[in-house]
């Protein structure tokens, strides 16, 4: 510790800074606490804590935040990005709106007995109103919109099947053939996930090779990986039941077509196709990496945990190491940079400098220590913790943490209480900064997320006020 606390008359012999706890003038030295017997140093008023002792006090604030957005998440949440996101383009709000297309995804299983086993797919779709994209028989691999699904292809017993329809035409369906509904999707949930298909907009532009001709005759789900589920034209959506598949294609026709985002990604650099839709996710998915990967991750995580090197090197080097083996392309990892966060976090650094260097963070640190110097020993703990909460969202943790220990061992020494657990108090209340998004953390989510700083105090103002609560009770409880 840079700075220590020693009584008066030592001032005249060993000169230092003076300080006032309450009405005790204090003396602040370097590296020494001097008592009316011997000097001794710091680390040895001090104890050490060992690397999990701070759990059960972590383990208490994740359940505070757990239990906090459970019960009002949906009062404090942002309610317009929710709405935002219903809406997204190929959502099924905005289907809906657009195109009055109420088409819902479903799973159902076919039992052995129903009548609709061995019934080819174009003999049911268009009379029942359904577009099956996904099957999987008994026993057999999965077969998906995506150049393995064609019209042909009979339906086994025991099948499980993705269906996209209307639920009031799902209803006919099932009860007409006697199938079972799943709860949620439970075969398909990770091939017909939002991250790997959805619906798209693709538009027929003039001069397209497609025009004069239908999707029956271009086999459109097996040669292109897209299910028609409805034709725009003239402003008349037309869907299915309605014998789009048939109808030849026209300059400027607009096709909803469930696809997956690899098939739509390979058509938008066919000619004979617009792709409407844009916003949707284009990683390249590289399964053969897997053991580079967790190689160069598992080799990052050891250095972190198990050497002396800095944070940002160990990092740096797994991510380099993922970038020389393939697993990620480095014109991936330049786009993935947020430079919106990466602006934020470096204006923060002079801001931070300027606080510090200034004087102004220590001035504003004593000043309050010198106004609850006289109050009981938690009110001064609780200052403390509203001080460290303060300075993190103007400056870094680090930075306020290195600022604020010297001072709180100091008025711990003053008032009586243990300079080793105002010392952890300021190392967790650094860390409390839910209330506007200047922390990394709460940048990185804040442009994806749609969030501004108004949500961010909305529902980070109670987290931290329960935050500090919770950590002071729990360090007075178990240290």
């Amino acid at each position: 510790m840079s700075r220590l606390l020693m009584p008066m008359g030592f001032t005249a012999i060993l000169g230092g800074t003076v300080t006032m706890v309450g009405s005790s003038p204090l003396i602040l030295l370097n590296d020494l606490i001097l008592t009316s017997n011997r000097a001794l140093p710091i680390y040895q008023q001090m104890k050490t804590y060992d690397l999990f002792a701070v759990t059960p006090i972590g383990l208490a604030l994740v359940a505070t935040g757990i239990v906090y957005f459970v019960l009002a998440g949906r009062f404090v949440l942002p309610a317009a990005a929710t709405e935002a996101a219903a809406a997204a383009p190929g959502s099924a709000k905005y289907l809906e709106e657009i195109y009055g297309v109420d088409y819902m995804l479903f799973e159902v299983n076919v039992p052995a007995d129903s009548p609709l086993v061995g019934q080819v797919l174009h003999d049911i779709e268009s009379v029942n109103k359904i577009r099956v994209i996904a099957i999987k028989a008994a026993g057999a691999g999965m077969r998906a919109s995506r150049g393995d699904l064609s019209r042909d292809l009979d339906i086994g017993p025991d099948s499980s099947l993705g269906v996209l329809c209307s639920p009031e035409h799902l209803k006919d369906f099932v009860d007409k053939y006697g199938l079972n509904i799943q709860k949620g999707l439970r075969v398909f949930s990770e091939a017909l996930s939002s991250a790997q298909a959805g619906i798209a907009e693709i538009v027929i532009p003039p001069g397209s090779a497609l025009i004069g001709k239908s999707a029956l005759d271009l086999w459109m789900r097996k040669t292109y990986g897209i299910a028609m589920v409805a034709l725009h034209r003239d402003g008349e959506t037309m869907m299915e039941g309605e014998h789009i598949r048939e109808i030849p294609l026209e300059a400027g026709d607009t096709i909803l077509a469930h696809t997956t985002w690899r098939a739509l990604a390979h058509l938008e650099r066919d000619r004979n196709f617009v792709i409407v839709t844009s916003e949707y996710p284009r990683e390249e998915i590289r399964p053969n990496k897997v053991g580079w990967a967790a190689i160069f991750f598992s080799l990052a995580l050891f250095m972190v945990l198990f050497t002396e090197l800095r944070l940002s090197i160990a990092l740096m080097t797994g991510a380099i190491g993922m970038i020389i083996s393939g697993v990620l392309k480095i014109d991936e990892a330049y786009e993935s940079v947020s430079w919106s966060t990466v602006f934020l976090l470096a204006s923060l650094i002079p801001l931070g400098l300027a606080v510090e260097t200034s004087g102004t963070a220590k001035w504003i640190a004593e000043q309050t220590l010198l106004v609850v110097g006289d109050m009981p020993i938690w009110i001064i703990q609780s200052a403390v913790a509203i001080l460290g909460t303060f300075f993190t969202l103007v400056m870094s943790n680090v930075g306020a943490t290195v600022l604020l220990v010297p001072l709180a061992v100091n008025i711990a020494i003053g008032a009586g209480a243990s300079p080793a657990l105002f010392a952890l108090t300021v190392a967790l209340a650094t860390s409390n900064s839910f209330l506007i998004p200047t922390h990394q953390v709460n940048a990185l989510i804040q442009g994806p997320g749609g969030y501004r700083v108004p949500d961010f105090m909305k529902a980070g103002g109670v987290m931290t006020v329960l935050f500090i609560i919770v950590m002071l009770i729990m360090l007075n409880l178990v240290f």
